[in-house]
């Protein structure tokens, strides 16, 4: 028997995560999604009218629980900025669907004007949690006439391409890149930190 209308919206996002893992992002619908949950499929159109919703809910979702998990404790800005990469490059493997959703989403937002102003405001919060991430690591810029808000943009646009050619291109190594990205972040972190000293004697 289904369960009665006061299932949460979370509940609903949880149940879509486990339909993807079981059934493969392909089969993911709504009616997979109420049956997922026990509820019928009235509760889930009630919470999320359509797939293309759903879907960016289930984005919007992971992507807010990944900073969460960032945020929390007490390490080192660096520390902070590796975990994040780490966390970025383990969504790029065969077997992760978040940017698989999240290329839908965009997909789904050229078509559909709320999904693409929902998409801009996620967008949006991503580079701002960059740029704070950045800000804490760095006290200024690493180049003289690039802001730390462009770095975080710039750093968003990296990691969101990567995605895409890791999700394309069977071949593409990941893990070498993502290597060589954090090489880059130690790289620009030690010309910030000379910068800082320099300005600092001035």
């Amino acid at each position: 028997m289904a369960r009665p209308n006061v299932t949460s919206k979370n509940m609903l996002i949880e149940a879509a995560k486990m339909c993807i893992m079981d059934q493969g992002l392909e089969n993911l619908t709504l009616k997979a999604v109420a049956e997922k949950a026990n509820v019928t499929q009235g509760t889930v159109y009630y919470h999320f009218r359509t797939k293309e919703q759903l879907v960016f809910e289930v984005v919007q979702d992971v992507c807010y629980i990944s900073w969460e998990n960032l945020k929390s404790g007490q390490k080192p800005a660096a520390e902070k900025i590796k975990e994040g990469l780490m966390s970025a490059q383990s969504r790029t493997k065969e077997d992760s669907y978040y940017h698989r959703l999240f290329l839908e989403s965009v997909v789904s937002g050229f078509r559909n004007d709320m999904i693409s102003s929902q998409l801009s405001k996620l967008i949006e919060d991503e580079n701002m949690f960059l740029t704070e991430q950045l800000s804490a690591l760095w006290e200024r810029s690493p180049v003289e006439g690039v802001s730390l808000k462009t770095w975080g943009i710039l750093l968003n646009a990296l990691i969101d391409g990567l995605a895409l050619q890791s999700v394309i291109s069977p071949g593409f190594s990941s893990e070498e890149v993502y290597r060589e990205l954090e090489l880059v972040l130690q790289h620009l972190t030690e010309k910030a930190q000379v910068a800082d000293q320099s300005g600092s004697k001035e």
